[in-house]
């Protein structure tokens, strides 16, 4: 087995997905870029290689509601990393804002295909090879909307608690097999995605965090901790941002009334 690290990155040729590929490739890590834009994918590997190596990046196409790509992905990266997956990052998501009832049932639908049955089957396609890897862990790329139920955000805000459950059962189940399994809680991140998204929350929180920032995060949580501190108090869950870390930290310190306020506060435009 190769003795560079490799991680797997999930809708990595723009925005978060492709800012944490470049900070893990920094690193000296081997990154995979997959994604469901295959010019995309094709693009970031070809700049990941000229500043960093011919050995920095692979990548390919990756649908992730499709299982048989998520087989044969893992099967593809490992093969190029000597059999290494020292980390999977689910970032791939998508997001449609708008209140329930004016949202296309299809949209939601897809929410729930690409955020939730995305990150589902690829945790269960990387089990083995997570398994096989020493040290090895899972980081799912989350929100801040899995705190307490956003309006106008509803079925994204749904997925994520879905990511929310599967991370802490996962974490939970994989923890006596070696594997770490973490997500990361951003709140507004400043991409594409929500570049047109006008609702009550971003207006009244602002979109302040950048995909660097998320990366950073991650690749902070990637790095082992050890002792005591490992035992005593593993962190399954990371909020990104002062907005989302002062919910994270009401959410767990206030009753559920406090939230619902909170949110109906927010959501009034």
């Amino acid at each position: 087995m190769s003795t560079r690290p490799a991680v797997l990155v999930s809708g990595s040729a723009t925005g978060i997905g492709r800012a944490i590929v470049g900070r893990f490739a920094r690193a000296g890590w081997l990154v995979g870029v997959y994604d469901i834009d295959a010019v995309g994918a094709e693009r970031a590997v070809r700049e990941l290689v000229a500043e960093h190596g011919a050995a920095a990046a692979v990548g390919g196409v990756l649908d992730v509601t499709v299982p048989e790509q998520w087989d044969a992905v893992i099967a593809d990266f490992t093969e190029g990393s000597g059999g290494r997956l020292d980390l999977l990052v689910n970032n791939a998501g998508i997001l449609f804002g708008g209140r329930f009832a004016d949202v296309p049932l299809d949209a939601h639908l897809r929410t729930v295909d690409v955020n939730v049955k995305g990150v589902l089957s690829g945790c269960h396609a990387a089990h083995a090879a997570l398994r096989a890897t020493a040290g090895s862990g899972v980081i799912n790329v989350c929100s801040a909307s899995a705190i307490y139920g956003q309006a106008e955000l509803a079925s994204y805000s749904a997925s994520k608690f879905a990511v929310r459950g599967l991370t802490e059962a996962l974490e939970i189940e994989w923890r006596d097999e070696g594997i770490r399994v973490q997500a990361v809680w951003p709140l507004f991140v400043a991409t594409a995605m929500t570049e047109d998204l006008h609702i009550a929350s971003t207006d009244a929180l602002g979109v302040h965090l950048t995909p660097g920032d998320v990366a950073e995060e991650v690749f902070a949580m990637a790095q082992p901790r050890r002792g005591l501190r490992r035992v005593l108090s593993p962190r399954v869950h990371t909020a990104v941002g002062l907005p989302g870390k002062v919910m994270a930290v009401v959410a767990d310190v206030a009753p559920s009334l406090v939230s619902r306020a909170v949110n109906r506060r927010i959501a009034r435009p």
